[in-house]
């Protein structure tokens, strides 16, 4: 709640310089002035909102969409910033830029979160870019359909998920899930346990970090996990776990089985 607080009173200023400084930014929250129909009076293009971005010291941007936002007056752009999805709102003159979040009054829905989620649903990344020959492999590696998993020793969430990955493999045997060890720096034993699971290439040393027990720390030539962790920051791959269908479609987080299965089979 006081999270909540702070990010309202956060925009609120944003809002109180947008009107105090820029009659402009004002006159474009007019109901009236164009007759409704904001885009008779204003427009923004994907290269203006990039030449915004570079303002702003992201010069990599790549502009996936601008729309009018749900608050009048402002546009929202959408766009990767190192392959990940993100969202902010330029006003009407172009001369403000906010963060976000947008949160109706009514219902406290998050629109900003909602865009996002659609744009991560909608997005596709290159599955041929994955070392699937670097993976450890769950299930029958003859298997028509591969799932890739980035996952994290020391990751929760991974561990949530592992478990309903055996329970699918149980019941199908044309799956197979590829592990491809992504330690988190939030996470601070995460790389060395990822280094020493695949010195052994071993899942059991991966599910018994799961299980917090004690592995042994080894040490191998190996530059497979630097050379995930690339691959996930090239794709735009931030969280753990995050599965990727050879389709390009992407989750990132744990989902019961059944769940699993419909994301595999394409029916969400």
């Amino acid at each position: 709640m006081k999270r909540f607080f702070i990010l309202l009173g956060t925009t609120g200023f944003l809002f109180s310089a947008l009107f105090q400084f820029n009659p402009e930014g004002v006159q474009a929250l007019d109901k009236s002035g164009c007759e409704m129909d904001c885009q008779k009076c204003h427009t923004m293009t994907n290269q203006d909102a990039k030449e915004i971005l570079k303002e702003m010291k992201v010069p990599d941007a790549e502009i996936l969409k601008v729309q009018l936002s749900p608050v009048r007056g402002l546009w929202e752009v959408s766009f990767l910033n190192k392959g990940k999805p993100t969202l902010v709102y330029v006003d009407f003159s172009k001369s403000f830029i906010l963060p976000g979040p947008v949160v109706e009054i009514k219902g406290g829905k998050n629109r900003t979160q909602e865009q996002i989620a659609k744009i991560q649903e909608n997005r596709r990344v290159d599955f041929s870019k994955i070392p699937l020959n670097q993976a450890l492999v769950m299930g029958d590696v003859l298997a028509p359909r591969k799932v890739a998993v980035f996952t994290d020793p020391e990751c929760n969430f991974c561990e949530k998920l592992h478990q309903e990955m055996r329970k699918v493999l149980k019941e199908r045997k044309d799956i197979a899930f590829y592990i491809l060890l992504y330690p988190l720096s939030s996470h601070k034993d995460a790389y060395w346990k990822s280094k020493s699971i695949l010195c052994n290439r071993s899942l059991k040393m991966l599910e018994e970090a799961y299980e917090h027990k004690e592995i042994i720390r080894l040490e191998c030539d190996t530059r497979e996990i630097d050379a995930n962790i690339k691959v996930a920051e090239a794709l735009g791959i931030t969280g753990t776990p995050t599965l990727v269908l050879p389709d390009g479609r992407t989750h990132t987080g744990a989902m019961p089985a059944r769940q699993l299965l419909d994301f595999i089979q394409g029916r969400r």
